[in-house]
């Protein structure tokens, strides 16, 4: 087996196995399945529950995902550290209890481990049931990547065995043993697959959306479901529909056909860039998202005519204006368990951070700002006192969201994005907060100065959801 003491660069980077796999369309089912598995262990199961935007956003977590493991696993050692860092900020404020008042602590060394774990297993097991197996040569230097992966993040990486016959005993010991049939595990199999909502490409063809999550959501469901080991499906009493197995196996084998065409068609970072920017995204592909949803709006309305299917979402005119409650939904609620708390907009504020690439100083600025605008919010809304706003108290109060506190966030978003400190955002800084850092083109210009009080000003209207058309809708609202 390779060292994992060996340098790190030579485990990363393009000659890696991992590098190979990432442009892999296997590789999609393998991370749902290894999202299943994560999110059966109590620990990650009760941070997925409490912290994650995984079910109202899950596009939007899957792409963040998926750049952080680029850079993880890139050549740039430099790049490697940053992300580790901001990683570990990241985890360090994700802890608590969960509903058997059991803690969970996001930064467990041996809960970090088995999420490394799940996806290195997942990543052999894609191989095994497309037909491909792994030869032991190559499963030795994925999995010593994915030990030296861990290093990387600061954990020692004997939380996982030193060679494969210890890893496989240590994976069959935390599935007969430690997994569980979890709430996080359930709300993925049974609601994430069942109401995915648009990417934000497709919004504006609701019906199209519906039509194709109605047969391709239960089927993804099935396929994750008879993919996993048996034990955890006995525990969880996961049903296995007939044809199960067989439909799993179909599925692995005909993606795993894409493997053979020409290099550079299949790119992982393009086809997520593709589902997640909307036609208004600066970039090149802009026109082309835009002729391309013109062409599925058409699609759509033929098949209204044709078939006359019930928008499940009930996805309202994006131009028309939003009501307080559909604010409260798309926007404050963001891990969609009908109340706004604390985790919300702690998510809120990790996305901010996340687009903009802030470091410590100005992330912990954020933070703090989110975190006593929460006061604000709680202490204005919670008229019950429950420790959390319902979506009613929320309508009932909407006058009550533009305090001191969220002028504060407002003024920490200014100051990080108004780099050179003159008071006053020019057309650079403006270009890199809402293109480079939101991927949107920007509403008006900023050629003659965007000052405190304007930026302050247009970031109240959004949030307190008096305006709907913005360039930070895309960043809080869109899946």
């Amino acid at each position: 087996m390779t060292d994992p003491a060996d340098p790190p660069g030579s485990l990363f980077g393009p000659d890696s196995q991992f590098h190979r796999f990432f442009n892999d369309p296997r590789w999609a089912l393998a991370v749902v399945r290894a999202t299943v598995l994560e999110a059966a262990h109590p620990q990650v199961g009760a941070a997925l529950a409490d912290n994650s935007t995984f079910v109202m956003h899950p596009w939007r977590r899957l792409r963040n995902t998926l750049v952080s493991l680029q850079r993880m696993f890139g050549p740039d050692e430099a790049v490697r550290q940053k992300e580790a860092a901001r990683l570990n900020r990241l985890h360090a404020r994700l802890s608590g209890t969960d509903a058997r008042e059991r803690p969970y602590d996001a930064m467990d060394p041996a809960v970090r481990a088995w999420v490394v774990a799940t996806l290195f297993e997942s990543s052999v097991t894609m191989c095994r049931l497309s037909g491909q197996p792994l030869d032991r040569a190559t499963t030795e230097r994925l999995y010593a990547e994915f030990r030296a992966f861990l290093a990387a993040l600061g954990v020692d990486p004997d939380h996982l065995p030193a060679t494969l016959p210890e890893f496989w005993r240590y994976y069959d010991r935390v599935v007969e043993e430690e997994l569980e049939d979890t709430e996080a595990l359930r709300i993925i199999l049974f609601r994430l697959f069942d109401h995915l909502p648009a990417p934000p490409l497709l919004t504006a063809v609701p019906t199209v959306w519906a039509a194709g999550r109605a047969l391709a959501g239960p089927a993804l469901g099935a396929i994750t479901v008879a993919s996993l080991p048996e034990p955890l499906r006995r525990r969880a009493g996961l049903p296995e529909f007939p044809g199960a197995q067989t439909l799993m196996q179909s599925a692995y084998l005909a993606t795993g056909l894409a493997r053979f065409l020409p290099d550079g068609w299949l790119r992982t970072e393009t086809l997520i860039d593709l589902v997640y920017l909307s036609p208004d995204a600066d970039g090149p592909h802009a026109a082309t998202l835009g002729a391309l949803r013109d062409r599925m709006r058409q699609a759509g309305a033929l098949l209204r005519l044709a078939v006359p299917f019930a928008d499940r979402d009930g996805t309202a005119d994006a131009a028309g204006p939003r009501s307080a409650e559909a604010f409260f939904t798309e926007v404050l609620d963001q891990t969609g368990d009908g109340f706004v708390e604390w985790p919300d907009l702690a998510a809120m504020a990790r996305e901010l951070a996340t687009r903009l690439d802030l470091e410590e100083p100005a992330e912990t600025r954020l933070y703090s700002a989110f975190a006593d605008w929460w006061r604000e919010l709680q202490a204005e809304l919670d008229t019950d006192g429950d420790g959390r706003v319902s979506r009613d108290e929320y309508a009932r109060a909407v006058p009550s969201l533009s305090g001191p506190a969220l002028i504060r966030v407002a003024e920490v978003l200014f100051d990080v994005t108004d780099t050179d400190g003159n008071g006053v955002i020019d057309e650079a800084e403006y270009r890199a907060l809402f293109r480079t850092g939101f991927h949107r083109t920007p509403e008006g210009t900023a050629h003659e100065g965007y000052t405190r009080g304007a930026f302050v000003r247009d970031f109240l209207a959004f949030m307190t959801g008096r305006r709907r058309s913005t360039p930070y809708d895309p960043l809080l609202a869109d899946a």
